[in-house]
């Protein structure tokens, strides 16, 4: 893995967790809000950074901060299928 895509990876983290502290202890979000946050380009090119989003949610599920939900109930991350959302996990 290069350096770019470490620190890729990290701000996809750290956009995930700034994202949901912006919102209601419950709410939720989707990776491609992440996605879209660490994207610096014009168009589309967030979309490429997807894969890397849910990545970094998995990550953070196994790091214990979030949770990943389908249908509004967690599910094992490597498991999930289709789209997902990202929420704290509760405390």
């Amino acid at each position: 893995m290069s350096d770019t895509d470490r620190q890729t990876d990290r701000r996809l983290e750290q956009a995930i967790l700034e994202l949901l502290e912006r919102r209601a202890p419950t709410a939720t979000i989707c990776p491609s809000d992440a996605a879209r946050a660490v994207y610096t380009g014009d168009g589309d090119g967030w979309r490429a950074l997807m894969e890397p989003a849910r990545r970094a949610a998995r990550r953070l599920v196994a790091a214990g901060e979030v949770e990943i939900t389908q249908a509004g109930r967690p599910v094992d991350p490597d498991k999930a299928r289709g789209p997902i959302r990202i929420r704290r996990r509760p405390h």
